[in-house]
């Protein structure tokens, strides 16, 4: 791993959080993610489950977290079972984790090789009554790839059959919204990475350059700072590209008097950054650019007073809608003919900013989280409003991650130019 060491205590107390959300007597199994296999002897890198990583900070395939809290042998309450290195993994595939230091990443006590699994969970589950299983349950996701999860579930219900299943989603969604204080800081590092990404391309972009090029800029850029790389697939769109809204080819020049459209986040220690940046490809934008730019930035701001403990998502957007309403009335792009005669379930103002505003954010980009829950403290959201114009080759979007806190939200990419002037000034250099 490229970051820096992660205090285990962060991990300590996410599992003394998960036990006392569990039933008596029940224990939870959560899996890494496969290496996915690409052709021939391909694969593609290895991405920790977000669970696992939450829970142990263990950064490795083929491990194994069981959290039982009630058991009578304490080296039973939590343990952990890692792949078994030897000289030919060593010299192939490079350093595994030791018990020690699976231990000290995780600050698990009892951690066995994986060849172990079979025998302890049969003696654990001699003694439960309830079992925690975990699958995929994000309200975006759509499965294809069966998991090592799905596998296990399968495993073993055949096996034990007549114990109580239980769904452990629910509480990984309760828990993994509020972040800690330390996750806070995490999320904020892979923020500050994304900053001097942004920096540096502001001084790169001019007109002739190409859509991936500033790619590159990025990625040079995140992984010199101790990032694995992009958080998800960056989106470079210049000029009509930025109207679609997942465009990720990111193969088309950048032309004099475009706007380009940058949505990028530099991923730190598994954690998620997400920002979204428009500027103008020449350095300057033109008073039409800026007329649309600086909608979106008021609704950008207004956005943020709105998002506060006590209201939830769907409220929230319908708040921002209205601003939104007005921003595109005062652009001439609807008028009030079509505010009077707009569907409810789609207001005009959606032909323009057809996406939603906000989305939970941490060790996924699309982070955990209920949509009708209540927002509260120290959840993390994006913000980010957009205006989408096809018929003028153009569109702006502008967005940064905050830490929900009651009196005013922390914005974790308040150091990354986001005014028309600081833009120009930069690019100007």
């Amino acid at each position: 791993m490229k970051y820096e060491a992660i205090d285990p205590q962060l991990f300590i107390q996410n599992r003394a959080n998960l036990a006392k959300a569990m039933k008596p007597n029940a224990l939870a199994v959560f899996h890494s993610n496969d290496i996915m296999p690409t052709n021939a002897d391909g694969t593609l890198p290895f991405k920790q489950h977000s669970d696992l990583f939450y829970l142990s900070g263990i950064d490795q395939e083929q491990s194994i977290l069981v959290v039982y809290p009630d058991a009578v042998d304490e080296k039973w309450r939590e343990v952990l079972f890692v792949r078994e290195t030897n000289e030919h993994i060593a010299i192939w595939e490079g350093h595994k984790y030791s018990k020690e230091e699976a231990t000290q990443t995780s600050g698990v006590r009892e951690v066995k090789w994986l060849s172990e699994f079979e025998s302890t969970f049969q003696m654990m589950m001699a003694e439960v009554d309830c079992v925690y299983l975990n699958t995929n349950e994000h309200w975006r996701a759509e499965i294809e790839v069966q998991t090592r999860d799905a596998r296990f579930i399968k495993q073993c219900q055949e096996r034990y059959p007549l114990h109580q299943y239980l769904r452990v989603a629910p509480i990984m969604h309760q828990l993994r919204a509020i972040k800690s204080a330390l996750e806070i800081d995490l999320i904020g590092k892979a923020c500050e990475i994304t900053n001097k990404g942004f920096r540096r391309v502001l001084e790169f972009v001019k007109p002739g350059v190409m859509e991936y090029e500033i790619e590159a800029e990025y990625v040079h850029e995140f992984m010199r700072n101790r990032s694995a790389g992009f958080a998800y697939v960056p989106i470079i769109a210049s000029g009509y590209n930025a109207c679609v809204l997942h465009y990720l080819e990111n193969n088309k020049v950048c032309n004099d008097g475009d706007m380009l459209l940058m949505d990028v986040g530099a991923e730190y220690s598994n954690y998620a950054s997400d920002m979204t940046r428009t500027i103008p490809v020449n350095g300057r934008f033109s008073d039409r650019q800026k007329s649309v730019y600086n909608a979106v930035l008021r609704v950008f701001k207004g956005a943020n007073d709105i998002l506060q403990p006590g209201i939830n998502i769907p409220e929230y957007h319908k708040e921002v809608g209205k601003m939104m309403e007005g921003e595109l009335l005062g652009l001439g792009l609807i008028d009030k003919t079509d505010v009077k005669n707009q569907d409810p379930s789609w207001p005009a103002y959606k032909k323009y900013f057809m996406h939603g505003t906000s989305h939970h954010l941490g060790l996924d980009v699309h982070d955990y989280g209920k949509v009708n829950r209540v927002i509260e403290e120290n959840m993390v959201f994006t913000i980010e409003p957009g205006i989408y114009i096809p018929e003028e080759n153009m569109g702006i979007r502008i967005e940064n991650d905050f830490a929900v806190k009651q009196g005013g939200n922390i914005d974790l990419m308040k150091q990354i130019p986001i005014e028309v002037e600081d833009i120009e000034a930069h690019m100007s250099k």
